[in-house]
């Protein structure tokens, strides 16, 4: 490994239970925020209670130095902002996402076949297929019924609430299955979930399972069959974020990628005050599935943010969101792949990520020959690990295994489209993309730690 330094080994006790504290807190995030929409939901709570308002009543005002302002878009992503001296001279921007892979319900789900009621599902995001069965799942959702009423659903996470489950052949069966690849094993059109058993209710009807599932959903949320079709419904697996291990000093928890550094996010720019430069944490949508769509990297939102405030100024032109854009330095908020020492063969020992050594700067993400990444300037480096430097910050330098294995993006690119500069800045992770993630709390605390630098005193 090259000069990397162990966190647990470099801290003081008074450090080491700011990781257990801030552990604890994030623990809770991950439980309250299982879907974007939820995450959403959260951080904008968090962020009114600590004195951030909208951009409405900002603009409403007029915009002054040291503003907290929200723009909640579509209750799918967030920007939180804290204006310093000039906008348009730029931003320091810690950007990261909310969605996380998982399975989706299709617009007519629900059917009955062997005594069984099942809900159709669409995989999103990478995930491996066959982890998915035979783990207990839960349900959320959100539709608008017939009465206009926003409806949110969770079923599953609490002690008394039935989970959900994926069938899987048993071993006895199994010797078709066991003749195939592992991406083949499982097919995603397999991913159907047990929804309901008994007839009771409907003893002498067709479909009595299918009948007894929607009478429930209509009883207690007033959601109709045809409702599915303009609805949003995921599965998620129904743990609770745990401590591992004996000395519990790990984290196993759904959603990990990215809520690790959107937790770290949040809690930065809570704590920024009177910033000489605008600090901003983007909490965005789709990044799984390429940053396509209205609430992803890709749109214009955070753009049109920047925009509306800097037009309140007399001499407003194009030209200033340019700058304020271009003249930005930004952290890509985004977890990488720690070393496996079990599966070894995917990666290069000297330059990957380690669990325990701090946050990891990937100065490249892409595929192979850097396909679809962000490289990114040592100029912009130079000053970020001297800024980690100053502030006692422990970080290492990572890459997403072997060049040929494969590889991955993140929101980098987008933001460097506009002439930012730009880095991926995260969390070291294990079993990335599983139904549950596996992390140090060291590595998530200094993440937070590596943020709060940049954002309160990168100049």
């Amino acid at each position: 490994m090259n000069e990397k330094r162990s966190v647990w080994q470099n801290i003081n006790s008074e450090e080491f239970d700011k990781i257990n504290n801030y552990s604890e807190e994030y623990k809770q995030f991950l439980n309250n925020a299982k879907t974007e929409r939820e995450a959403t939901t959260e951080i904008i709570r968090v962020a009114k209670e600590n004195g951030f308002l909208s951009l409405e009543e900002v603009l409403d005002k007029g915009p002054e130095k040291n503003d907290k302002i929200y723009f909640n878009n579509k209750n799918k992503s967030v920007v939180l902002m804290v204006l310093g001296d000039d906008l348009e001279e730029g931003m320091n921007i810690v950007g990261s996402h909310l969605d996380a892979p998982r399975l989706d319900l299709k617009a007519n789900p629900i059917y009955e076949q062997a005594e069984m009621a099942y809900a159709k599902t669409h995989y999103y995001g990478g995930i491996k297929k066959f982890q998915w069965p035979t783990i207990q799942l839960a349900l959320h959702g959100f539709f608008i019924d017939k009465d206009g009423k926003e409806v949110s659903v969770s079923i599953g996470e609490k002690e008394d609430d039935p989970v959900f489950y994926i069938n899987d052949i048993l071993p006895h069966l199994g010797a078709t299955q066991n003749e195939k690849k592992m991406s083949e094993g499982v097919t995603a059109e397999t991913l159907n979930i047990v929804m309901g058993h008994s007839s009771y209710e409907f003893k002498d009807d067709e479909d009595p399972i299918k009948k007894s599932v929607l009478k429930y959903l209509k009883d207690n949320y007033n959601l109709d069959e045809d409702d599915f079709r303009v609805a949003e419904f995921q599965i998620v697996p129904a743990a609770k974020a745990r401590d591992v291990g004996f000395d519990r000093a790990m984290i196993a928890s759904h959603g990990q990628d990215d809520r690790v550094c959107s937790y770290a996010n949040l809690k930065a720019i809570l704590e920024v005050d009177n910033p000489k430069i605008t600090a901003v944490g983007l909490f965005v949508d789709k990044e799984e599935i390429g940053s396509v769509g209205n609430t992803s990297m890709t749109a214009k939102f955070f753009e049109n943010m920047v925009a509306e405030i800097l037009s309140k100024r007399e001499n407003y032109s194009d030209i200033m969101v340019r700058h304020a854009m271009a003249r930005s330095h930004v952290l890509s908020a985004d977890v990488t792949a720690a070393f496996d020492p079990d599966h070894d063969y995917a990666y290069e020992k000297l330059n990957s990520g380690y669990v325990g050594y701090g946050v990891a700067m990937s100065k490249y993400t892409g595929a192979r020959g850097k396909a679809g990444s962000n490289d990114a300037n040592p100029e912009f480096l130079a000053k970020i690990r001297d800024l980690f430097a100053e502030n006692e910050v422990i970080w290492q330098t990572a890459e997403l295994g072997k060049v040929d294995q494969g590889g991955g993006g993140t929101i980098a690119y987008i933001l460097a489209e506009y002439g930012a500069e730009v880095v991926d800045m995260g969390v070291a992770m294990l079993s990335m993309h599983a139904p549950v993630e596996l992390l140090s709390k060291a590595d998530a605390y200094m993440t937070y730690k590596a943020y709060k630098a940049f954002l309160d005193k990168f100049i």
